[in-house]
């Protein structure tokens, strides 16, 4: 594949409703996406950095600057014969995966245009259908918390994760387990508390909760494994796990029992395969959250979960949860059981709207 031309973009898209989690409130988005043309054919990818450095020291600013100043330029007119070669090529620049993520999925999603098969096939996924969790914010109440899952409940979703943050952990828990005994249920409280909340991690132990996702520091492994040690709750990884060694260290210390493979926050399709790869020879259980992805970074994810070892059912939910108008078009639905069916056309499966696209840019920079 030569690539011709390059597209960068940022377009504006507000959320239907605020997203809030332990780093605080989200109103709307500003998603970096990466467009590649190649003979006639296109491949698109989604930057998941978000606006501040809360989740990740990534932001939109940031890729930006990496992609427009030291990726996009050395790329264009290349020759690429699989998307694997990215990686090597830009093997130098440290760090920088979601903007690396981001050129990665175009790139994967360009090849398998070409070879005439659908992305999830191409990266050798097996699951025609992948069931569909729910992550739910904290709320102004929790009255409104319980609106929000009984919503998601009978919209058939298979699994139910709540946001929870000092203050608002075990009393929320007691009541979502009052109100809802069996539906599966996990908390995620993105890296707010330390070793010294050791207690509250066992009382969450009497609620059976199918996992307890990165409680501690976003960068730390050590802790979690003395912390996995204390609890019988499965402790999930997300932030932690930035790469293929860090899946590999957390397994060996014990940090964890599963894994949140992202396929933007590892660096893309090819690293995500390799850390699923690892998980299942030691029989590790993996799942793809989300990142509030438009439809583009959303059917990225879609494929990545069709990989056999996502048993869980992850944060990939349709488009009209988070978005009065969506990226792609049909918009992604799930069915009324809980499942997405795995699209049949080449690439992504879905396509980009792109006059919708190009009313909500707010900046471009074309490299030819």
């Amino acid at each position: 594949m030569r690539l011709d031309r390059i597209v960068l973009r940022e377009i504006h898209l507000p959320l239907k409703h605020f997203f809030e989690t332990s780093f605080g409130r989200v109103y709307e988005r500003h998603v970096v996406l990466v467009e590649i043309n190649s003979d006639g054919l296109t491949g698109w990818g989604e930057c998941v950095a978000a606006e501040g450095p809360y989740y990740s020291y990534e932001t939109v600013s940031t890729a930006w600057s990496i992609l427009s100043e030291l990726i996009l330029p050395r790329l264009v007119d290349q020759s690429i014969q699989h998307p694997d070669e990215f990686g090597v090529m830009f093997r130098a620049i440290r760090g920088h995966h979601m903007a690396r993520a981001a050129v990665e999925s175009s790139l994967w999603d360009l090849w398998s245009r070409f070879q005439g098969l659908s992305l999830w096939k191409a990266l050798g996924g097996e699951l025609q259908q992948i069931a569909c969790g729910v992550s739910i914010g904290i709320q102004d109440h929790p009255d409104l918390l319980l609106e929000k899952i009984d919503q998601e409940v009978k919209a058939g979703y298979r699994k139910i994760k709540i946001k929870i943050k000092p203050g608002w952990d075990l009393e929320i828990v007691k009541l979502v387990r009052r109100n809802y005994p069996e539906i599966p249920l996990m908390v995620d409280a993105n890296s707010a508390y330390s070793l010294k909340d050791r207690d509250l991690f066992a009382a969450l132990d009497d609620f059976g909760l199918l996992m307890i996702e990165q409680p501690l520091r976003y960068d730390d492994l050590l802790d979690h494994s003395k912390l996995q040690a204390l609890i019988k709750t499965p402790l999930c990884l997300d932030e932690s796990i930035r790469h293929l060694d860090d899946a590999r260290h957390a397994i060996e210390l014990g940090s964890c029992r599963i894994i949140n493979i992202k396929m933007g926050r590892v660096g893309g399709h090819s690293e995500a395969r390799r850390i699923h790869d690892l998980c299942r020879s030691r029989n590790v259980p993996v799942w793809c959250g989300g990142m509030l992805e438009t439809g583009i970074g959303r059917a990225h994810n879609i494929a990545v979960s069709t990989l056999p070892g996502f048993v869980i059912p992850g944060d990939v939910s349709a488009s009209q949860r988070y978005y009065h108008r969506d990226t792609i078009h049909p918009p992604i639905e799930v069915s009324r059981d809980g499942f997405i069916c795995a699209p049949l056309q080449s690439g992504l499966g879905y396509d980009p709207d792109s006059e919708w696209i190009e009313q909500i840019t707010l900046r471009r920079q074309v490299f030819c």
